[in-house]
């Protein structure tokens, strides 16, 4: 399947197939155990209800060894990243629960969608939509879809991007939407198809691809665009993310970013397109929007990286990568903080926040409230566009982008030593793997810190075990050390990629200035 700015994914049938193992010799009759008894266990462990388990676990995932050892197979389809257009160097993105494709008969939760590249949900709904059309051509009442997986993961999100190709409803009428997003309920809504899907068209001499729902235009993505964003038809509150809207008038495709505007000549072969009502305004952005968080420097960065600036994860046992380690952290971090009165208290005081490092997870770890000084050091320029974009977005609609001068972006080669030159109250600092066996590289993060911190503020610090013995006489002191690789967050990673393999050594140190 290509996606909208050029990129080539594969989808594998049973792609990933995990296997748990239980020993049940010591359950009394296990000799009798069937395929059903394994079910009703597994119902009972997950909390979820037998006919869930029924639906994706058949007799043949499910089997019993003449020494009481029960083995049972996960099933999924998996979605890859082909980077050369085919699966000879095909990079694993994703997963779902295992499809029913000779009969589409549900429709399915992504596990791990934060890695999908930008325009694959549409992209695997279109081809959903095409063979659930196939198969009941010419029946009079398709049949209804539910939402099912183990678990569901409703979000507004999900909810769109289902709406887009299917109609929710509810059996007794009502508003599906609060149903949907209960995730005990969420199967309660049906979705019948939707009359007029959305449908994709490319223009290769515009290196452009719209979406197009009936005679309106959805979507439009440049291939060649830095940003690695889409324009979008705005909704009823009239928010576009970063103010990318796309919009039509006189004949032409309006790209507006801003207080710019790129006309494009409207293609013949996408069909009648009607003109946007209101008619288009041109040039009524807020300025720079994102870009301004780099103060006038933005990083150069080329629309493939920009694009696929997403974390990608291994699915077997290899080495996952120091970007995509990132997130395991500051999500544990940013739990701890609203868990721990004490620690949610002195993060709260703080006025003014140093993060270094954390390029995948820059906005989880600020607090945009308007009452504190950030300053970021990024080294992956793509990943820090990326974060400032949804920074911005958090900001704007939140209508605070009075608050966008209390953010500063700086690329840490050339800004690194003058910004550990201020004061700072909280640091969040992550140590380059590549820095792990460099005992000189490591003494300048210890001298620098202790220079930074404010007495009584707080550090959190990614290292080796041997960084505390590069603390000494610096005036730290650890208050708790935790290796990462027992981290909750990472726990759960493994709930679904099970083999998933951490570098060896990585610890989270708490420190504070005395």
């Amino acid at each position: 399947m290509q996606l909208d700015w050029g990129q080539w994914i594969g989808l594998k049938p049973e792609g990933l197939v995990n296997a748990t193992q239980l020993d049940l010799s010591r359950k009394p009759g296990w000799q009798r155990l069937r395929a059903d008894d394994l079910r009703q266990m597994a119902a009972q462990a997950m909390q979820v209800p037998f006919e869930e388990v029924q639906f994706f676990y058949g007799d043949d995932d499910l089997q019993i060894d003449a020494q009481g050892c029960a083995t049972i197979r996960h099933k999924k389809d998996a979605f890859y990243v082909l980077d050369d257009g085919t699966f000879e160097r095909a990079r694993f993105m994703a997963c779902m629960g295992a499809m029913h494709w000779h009969g589409i008969d549900f429709l399915p939760v992504v596990e791990l969608f934060q890695s999908l590249l930008p325009g694959t949900g549409s992209a695997v709904f279109e081809l959903i939509r095409g063979l659930y059309d196939d198969q009941n051509d010419g029946r009079s009442q398709p049949p209804a879809l539910r939402y099912r997986g183990i678990p569901t993961y409703p979000s507004e999100a999900a909810y769109r991007l289902f709406s887009a190709f299917f109609t929710p409803c509810l059996p007794r009428g009502g508003d599906p939407f609060p149903i949907f997003m209960d995730q005990s309920r969420s199967h309660e809504v049906l979705w019948l198809p939707a009359p007029d899907p959305p449908r994709r068209c490319f223009d290769q001499a515009h290196r452009l691809c719209v979406t197009i729902k009936g005679s309106s235009i959805q979507k439009a993505t440049k291939a060649d665009d830095p940003s690695g964003l889409p324009f979008v038809s705005t909704g009823p509150n009239g928010f576009a993310p970063c103010e990318r809207r796309v919009t039509v008038g006189g004949g032409a495709l309006l790209l507006q970013q801003g207080q710019g505007t790129v006309r494009i000549p409207l293609n013949p072969s996408w069909g009648p397109i009607k003109d946007t009502v209101p008619p288009p305004q041109e040039g009524a952005g807020t300025g720079e929007g994102w870009r301004s968080l780099f103060g006038g420097q933005l990083p150069p960065v080329e629309p493939a990286q920009a694009f696929s600036a997403v974390l990608i994860y291994p699915d077997d046992d290899r080495e996952i990568g120091e970007l995509e380690s990132q997130p395991f952290v500051a999500d544990y971090l940013q739990d701890l903080s609203e868990q721990v009165p004490e620690l949610s208290s002195r993060v709260g005081r703080s006025t003014h926040v140093l993060v270094d490092g954390f390029d995948a997870t820059i906005t989880t770890c600020l607090r945009p409230d308007g009452a504190r000084h950030h300053t970021v050091l990024y080294d992956h320029a793509a990943f820090a566009q990326k974060q400032a974009q949804l920074l911005w977005n958090q900001l704007a609609q939140t209508n605070h982008l009075d608050w966008l001068p209390s953010f500063r972006f700086l690329p840490a080669a050339g800004h690194r030593e003058s910004a550990y030159k201020h004061l700072y109250d909280l640091l969040f600092i992550w140590t380059p793997f590549q820095d792990f066996a460099r005992p000189e590289a490591l003494q300048r993060t210890c001298r620098r810190i202790p220079a930074a911190l404010r007495p009584g503020g707080l550090v959190f610090v990614v290292g080796p075990t041997a960084l505390p013995s590069h603390l000494t006489s610096s005036g730290l002191t650890i208050l708790q050390r935790t290796p990462v690789e027992q981290l909750p967050t990472v726990a759960m990673h493994r709930t679904i990629l099970p083999k998933a393999g951490l570098k060896p050594g990585v610890i989270l140190y708490l420190l504070t200035r005395r």
